[in-house]
């Protein structure tokens, strides 16, 4: 702490450059946040996975059905603890742009099998009592400026028509990182109004015992629809959300790379710009070991000053990148989660301290071998 004030002088002395160092490594945290945000964003879903979570889909593609009959089917396996389905919609809300995800649900079970899903006990009672209601979770609501007890019509993009919704319940998650922009309703209302496809689900959920017996009871459910007019595929869900998120991976892996890009080029920069300003004072230095600076000291100062730069700078980045994300998705539903998870900010505050020691380290050192006379030459 006794070189501080020297510290502070010597970053002073030059306020532009020290303030446009700083801003470029604010520039490039604030990125870092970005990055991981958008990467936690694609994998959100396949960290949260159930381990005890089966997804029973049709062999041919996703987008077929399979019989309602199945489920009674499945409870016979010997290992399954609970079966549910679930069914897309893909309505539109007042306008196209406003994508969320909507699809039709067992009530009772499925909501038991994502207990990561918090609803009042109150407002579950009133989502089964009425046909026509839906459920909600806290962030589309908050988007859209719903409230318990509104009726929301969804224009039918699969099944054509007007849909009405009466919003009974709110869901919240147990976590920070929990999707709450999802939309469901129940099958049986689905069921009855459609024009075509009654008797089949988009897909099931499978609950088993013992995670440990999911690869077993994959393959039993599969042999017991095999050779049948609707095979399946079954997959532990972190598999299936794996290979949801393969889809998108051309357009994950555009923005990680060029994020990553500029990343790189803004750390180069700000680096040779910190030994640039140690190489103008290599006069000084020679005066400072003059006066009684030690090797040691010059080594100390150099690196304090970079370091100092590097974390006011991976602060200001980093604080920026978290009041960002608290805005929740800016894309409108591409990326439902959107969260810069406290673990994520401290290895972001890392990375600012390594890029302030790795851009000093070699200025310093070199600070500290340097000879006095080669120094006073300079002078």
């Amino acid at each position: 702490m006794k070189y501080l004030p020297l510290v502070v002088k010597n970053l002073l002395r030059k306020k532009t450059r020290t303030l446009l160092t700083v801003l470029s490594i604010a520039v490039a945290l604030f990125l870092y946040g970005l990055l991981v945000t958008i990467h936690g964003a694609f994998y959100q879903g396949v960290e949260m996975a159930g381990a005890d979570r089966l997804v029973v889909r049709n062999r041919t593609s996703l987008i077929m059905p399979l019989p309602i009959s199945y489920k009674e089917r499945m409870l016979q396996i010997d290992g399954v603890a609970e079966v549910a389905h679930a069914t897309w919609f893909g309505g539109v809300y007042q306008d196209e742009r406003n994508f969320f995800v909507q699809f039709a649900i067992e009530p009772e079970p499925y909501l038991r099998m994502y207990p990561e899903f918090v609803i009042s006990k109150v407002q579950l009672a009133e989502f089964m009592r009425d046909r026509e209601s839906c459920l909600a979770g806290r962030k589309l609501v908050e988007r859209f400026g719903w409230k318990v007890g509104d009726r929301i019509p969804i224009k039918g993009t699969i099944w054509p028509g007007v849909w009405e919704f009466n919003l009974r319940a709110i869901y919240d998650g147990k976590r920070p990182e929990d999707d709450t922009t999802q939309f469901m309703f129940r099958y049986d209302y689905l069921d009855e109004r459609r024009q075509f496809g009654q008797g089949t689900v988009g897909w099931y959920m499978v609950k088993v015992k013992n995670p440990d017996d999911s690869g077993k009871i994959c393959r039993a459910i599969d042999t017991r629809f095999a050779n049948s007019p609707y095979e399946t595929v079954t997959e532990p869900e972190k598999v299936f959300m794996t290979g949801f998120v393969k889809q998108m991976g051309n357009i994950e892996l555009l923005i990680l790379s060029i994020g990553a890009v500029v990343l790189f080029t803004l750390l180069l920069v700000t680096g040779n710009t910190m030994a640039m300003a140690v190489r103008e004072r290599i006069g000084e230095i020679g005066v400072l070991k003059t006066v009684g600076f030690s090797d040691r000291a010059v080594l100390v100062l150099v690196l304090g000053e970079s370091m100092t730069i590097a974390g006011i700078g991976g602060i200001i980045g980093i604080g920026l990148a978290k009041l960002f994300t608290l805005g929740g998705d800016p894309t409108h539903g591409f990326l439902p989660v959107f969260y810069f998870p406290p673990a994520k900010i401290v290895w972001g505050l890392i990375l600012a301290t390594a890029v302030g020691l790795a851009s000093g380290l070699v200025p310093a050192v070199g600070a500290m071998r340097l000879k006095i006379v080669d120094a006073l030459r300079r002078v």
